[in-house]
């Protein structure tokens, strides 16, 4: 009888083992990362840049704190956990993959890499500040783009290269010894390369185009500031163009690489109203260089947006 007993305790023994390692054996499985249909190793290898899965949400997002940077905003020191850090977040979206993310730019970097970007299939969606009275002054540049996971993770690898390589001053600051008040421009000229009959005032030759939209049901147009305009100073040889843009959603990246293949600098992307139909973007830019190249160039960027936006 004993060792019945014993044989019954044994066997009760290697049974509750058996559960106790299967439950453990579950719960390992459980604790795996989730299968978000990305291979995370490919797109730190393809970006250059380490990462961090969100499971919850099938999301993976690269980093790239700049640490190279010396930032001080009105007595703080800023450092990446702060805001400057750059990053692109990856998704699978049905059968393709999306990726978001906001680069960290110093002024004289945003166009190099925001060339990148575009030839490289991504799109820029916004370029504005984060910070007031900061030192240097800091842009962050936000990008976007669908398809295939390892093409997005390269596109972004190569925006990653250009902002090192441009870290440190080695960006591009485009300069100009231009005063107004001593301007000689062609303002026939002008007109004819723009397509616009111009206006000039202290030195300044300028053109506006009015765009329509409604908002709260009322039509708000040209003079209420739903405009493109352009304004040029200098001389034929040696100008200064800056202007906005007033631009719908779908028109973004054609300006944008309209502009950019004139050599004509973008300095921000963002809105300026709320509730309006359609929704309207208004991109700012700065160029330097002939005035015919300049207006040509400007000319190139208008032509894509000159369909009627109003009701």
């Amino acid at each position: 009888m004993m060792l019945r007993s014993e044989c019954w305790k044994c066997l009760a023994l290697v049974v509750a083992l058996l559960f106790t390692g299967a439950a453990h054996a579950q719960q390992r499985k459980g604790d795996q990362p989730k299968d978000v249909g990305i291979d995370t190793a490919d797109i730190e290898r393809r970006t250059g840049a380490k990462g961090e899965l969100s499971a919850d949400e099938g999301v993976f997002k690269v980093n790239l704190p700049r640490t190279d940077l010396k930032v001080g905003a009105a007595g703080v020191k800023l450092i990446p956990p702060l805001g400057l850090t750059a990053w692109a977040a990856f998704k699978r979206v049905g059968d393709a993959t999306m990726v978001m993310g906001d680069i960290v730019l110093l002024e004289d970097q945003v166009n190099p890499v925001m060339d990148v970007a575009l030839q490289n299939g991504l799109e820029v969606t916004a370029l504005h500040n984060h910070f007031f009275w900061e030192q240097p002054k800091v842009m962050f540049m936000h990008i976007s783009g669908m398809g295939e996971t390892a093409r997005l993770a390269d596109a972004v690898g190569k925006v990653f290269t250009r902002l090192r390589e441009t870290a440190g001053g080695k960006g591009r600051v485009p300069r100009a010894s231009v005063d107004p008040a001593r301007s000689k421009l062609d303002v026939t000229k002008l007109d004819a390369l723009l397509g616009q009959k111009g206006t000039s005032k202290d030195g300044v030759y300028k053109v506006t185009v009015g765009r329509t939209v409604r908002i709260y049901g009322h039509e708000m147009g040209k003079a209420m500031g739903v405009n493109t305009w352009a304004a040029f100073a200098g001389t034929p040889q040696q100008a200064v163009v800056d202007g906005d843009f007033a631009i719908l959603e779908s028109e973004l990246q054609p300006v944008l690489k309209a502009l950019r293949a004139a050599n004509i600098d973008i300095v921000a992307i963002h809105n300026h109203m709320t509730g309006e139909e359609p929704r309207m973007l208004f991109l700012h830019y700065w160029g330097v260089g002939p005035a015919d190249a300049l207006a040509r160039g400007v000319r190139s960027a208008m032509e894509l947006t000159l369909a009627p936006t109003g009701p």
